[in-house]
């Protein structure tokens, strides 16, 4: 029993390499076509879309705010677009300082300002 399990794992190796032959041997002739003529457009997964957005300031930061004190709320000066020159007030996650510029996707809505009546 043992020669017959070893002729068919035999067998299988044997059969492995060639299937794998053909395989590297028509990647050749494309690399040698590649070559001499242009390639075709390839198509690009994955494409990357940018959305429009505006820079920001920020002027001021005004405090955290967020159930856990997660954000903090800022005012921010729009440098560019419609309403440049507008001061706004946002919140933002991550860190930040004054000085830092921002981009903002939209310059419409702002932030509710913080409650100051904390005890």
């Amino acid at each position: 029993m043992t020669e017959k399990k070893a002729d068919k794992k035999e067998g299988k190796e044997a059969a492995a390499p060639a299937a794998a032959a053909p395989a590297a041997g028509g990647k050749k002739p494309q690399q040698a076509q590649s070559a001499g003529q242009p390639q075709a457009k390839e198509e690009v997964k994955g494409a990357v879309f940018f959305t429009f957005a505006v820079p920001a300031r920020v002027e001021e930061i005004v405090g955290r705010t967020g159930t856990r004190g997660e954000a903090t709320q800022i005012r921010c000066k729009v440098l560019e677009g419609r309403d440049a020159s507008k001061v706004l007030r946002r919140n933002v996650k991550g860190p930040v300082q004054i000085g830092d510029v921002l981009m903002l996707r939209e310059t419409e809505i702002e932030a509710r300002p913080l409650n100051q009546g904390r005890k």
